[in-house]
């Protein structure tokens, strides 16, 4: 089963303020707010939440295809996806428009003045997962992108039988009822954080409840508490997948794409569901561990024994994972 990934491909830029913004901030002349940030450091990252989800399933010796718009600057990023194994020829540029950007600036405080330029994010709608040869033996996740792309998306799945992930994620806020009912209608797995799916849930007005019985399998990601699992058999009884303790937190961004990645790796290849949240969890860890969401790297005999060394093994897994 291919996996096939859809979502934002971006750069982003962070930038570290030695000061405070606070300081630089006159309360009386808020109404017409004027100021201007000396910067430290600045790091151009690749980014982007289908980026990053194809990256770490590469890691995994998966070799998914990825689907998104791109702008005329995204060569050197277009070149670090093949390198790593990555079919990208469900790429469209759009060739008079930027890579999505985000530019984060972040104080001594960790307080952070965040600007996104959606750039050619904008033009995912245009894109046909029929058109680039999706079928039904294929595993498709819908992430974050541009609201009508994603839903463009989960009607092609619906129409033509091919299961799919959904994982509203960032773009939860911004989608309609309509959107989230639309693509959780059909989905085979509904992923989120613990927040996401209480904002669901009040979006659709229904219970969490109702809400996680909607989907044959829904997965809740908990931060620091670690995942749940839920099966339409469990009668809302769950199956809690532990955290792995990262050596040093140096940085959660992308770690929930790291996550869906391993789950999606754990189901396209039929493993036990306990099995594919640990994957997941231990995907995860790796990218915490790392500043940036593309900056971590193991050989797969690191992971099995890291994942052995967490959970104990399991044959079948190993198996799979040996090169």
């Amino acid at each position: 089963m291919r996996i096939v990934v859809t979502g934002t491909l971006a750069y982003d830029y962070i930038m570290d303020f030695p000061g405070y913004f606070m300081d630089h901030v006159i309360p009386e002349r808020e109404h017409k707010l004027s100021v201007s940030f000396l910067v430290d450091s600045m790091r151009k990252m690749r980014g982007g939440v289908a980026g990053n989800i194809a990256y770490n399933l590469a890691l995994l010796g998966d070799r998914p295809l990825i689907a998104g718009s791109i702008g005329h600057d995204f060569g050197e990023y277009h070149a670090w996806l093949t390198g790593h194994g990555i079919d990208t020829s469900g790429l469209l540029e759009i060739d008079h428009e930027f890579t999505s950007s985000c530019f984060i600036n972040t104080d001594m405080a960790h307080n952070q003045i965040v600007a996104f330029y959606n750039g050619a994010t904008s033009y995912a709608n245009r894109i046909s997962l029929i058109g680039l040869g999706v079928g039904s033996n294929d595993l498709v996740i819908i992430s974050p992108t541009d609201p009508t792309a994603m839903s463009h998306y989960v009607t092609e799945c619906r129409q033509h039988g091919i299961p799919y992930i959904f994982d509203p994620g960032k773009q939860t806020p911004r989608l309609e009822a309509e959107h989230i009912r639309l693509g959780l209608a059909g989905a085979r797995v509904l992923v989120g954080n613990d927040y996401e799916f209480a904002m669901m849930a009040r979006k659709l007005d229904i219970t969490e409840a109702e809400l996680i019985a909607g989907a044959p399998i829904t997965v809740i990601t908990r931060g620091e508490k670690g995942s749940r699992i839920y099966t339409s058999d469990m009668n809302g009884q769950g199956l809690d997948i532990p955290v792995v303790p990262a050596t040093e937190v140096c940085d959660p961004t992308g770690a929930g794409d790291a996550y869906l990645a391993g789950l999606a790796f754990g189901i396209s290849h039929d493993l036990p569901l306990e099995v594919a949240g640990r994957i997941a969890a231990l995907t995860a860890v790796y990218a915490i561990e790392h500043q940036g969401c593309q900056e971590h790297s193991y050989t797969l005999p690191e992971f099995t024994a890291r994942y052995t060394a967490a959970f104990g093994e399991h044959p079948a897994l190993m198996e799979m994972l040996v090169v």
